[in-house]
């Protein structure tokens, strides 16, 4: 794949973005392939996958989604102060924008936005802010105060960056914004936005990507020292036995999930719950089965590391 084009100014993005989008439409008029899950004669497509940087396997799943389903793909890297409660975290999380393009291009990303703060937020941090109102609240938002205003306002500002716009050339474009399942909170959050504030981009969500030992792939994970990382392994397979237990018809296991997380001493469980997955509504109950599929999400303290993760709970099919 050939290296993808590097951006760093709003304004450049958007020419880039318009003068590809008219490339592949005037490939296509020329007779050339189409791409994607469009018929050929179907609109034009952008894909927009936002992270922070240092860029995994999980990320890579993001990319590979995006470039199957679109004819032009965006990736943007920035790590967004807003979301950091603690200054020494920002400061410590990891930078590689060199591998970071290397992954990007090797996924046949079209377009790399890696903004300076400046660009961003030209006049300091904002004064107004998007705000996660109680939705926000919980689960990470009770241990993390702002931090999803703050992932929210980043996102509102990427959607609009890189919104593709019409032209005769280049009209209608269907646009489409990938994030990971991994953060299931923050994918809620920002479908509500979405929905709530009338952005023009339809919110994919990609499953959880999870190394052999069954831990979620995280841009946090290379802090985990061997004896951390084994210990952290537990959140996955407490997950998946809660899965199991649902799967087989019986009530959720909660409490049986809790005290295998709480039996390591190396992890320091913060919250694990079983919710509904577009609202975090708790559900569930010790007594009876669940009604309806739910997600079973938790947090924990490992070392140095905040770890997160979630699972799908579906509930077993009947006839």
């Amino acid at each position: 794949m050939s290296a993808p084009r590097l951006l760093h100014t709003a304004a450049e993005l958007k020419a880039a973005i318009a003068e590809t989008l008219a490339a592949k439409a005037a490939a296509r008029s020329a007779g050339g392939d189409g791409a994607g899950d469009r018929k050929p004669d179907g609109p034009l497509s952008l894909g927009l996958v936002p992270t922070m940087g240092a860029l995994h396997t999980g990320h890579r799943a993001m990319m590979d989604a995006a470039r199957a389903e679109n004819d032009v793909v965006v990736a943007t890297v920035f790590v967004n102060p807003l979301q950091f409660n603690d200054p020494e975290d920002l400061r410590r999380y990891p930078r590689t924008l060199e591998a970071d393009l290397e992954l990007l291009g090797d996924a046949g990303v079209d377009l790399v936005f890696a903004p300076e703060e400046s660009e961003v937020y030209p006049g300091g941090p904002p004064l107004v802010r998007v705000s996660s109102g109680e939705l926000g609240n919980r689960y990470e938002g009770a241990s993390r105060p702002g931090h999803f205003d703050g992932v929210l306002t980043v996102v509102a500002k990427l959607l609009h960056y890189a919104a593709p716009t019409a032209s005769p050339a280049v009209s209608p474009v269907r646009y489409r914004a990938y994030f990971g399942q991994k953060d299931a909170q923050q994918l809620a959050l920002i479908r509500r936005m979405a929905a709530d504030l009338g952005f023009d981009a339809e919110i994919k969500a990609v499953p959880v990507v999870r190394s052999a030992d069954g831990l979620a792939e995280s841009s946090r994970n290379v802090f985990l020292d061997p004896a951390h990382r084994r210990a952290a392994a537990v959140l996955s397979r407490a997950l998946f036995a809660l899965r199991d237990s649902v799967s087989a018809g019986s009530p959720p296991d909660l409490a049986g999930a809790v005290a295998l997380v709480e039996a390591e001493p190396l992890v320091e469980l913060d919250y694990f719950d079983i919710v509904d997955p577009q609202t975090l509504q708790p559900l569930g109950s010790a007594d009876r089965p669940l009604e309806k599929p739910a997600l079973a999400l938790l947090a924990a303290q490992v070392g140095p590391v905040r770890l997160i993760d979630n699972l799908p709970l579906e509930i077993p099919r009947t006839g």
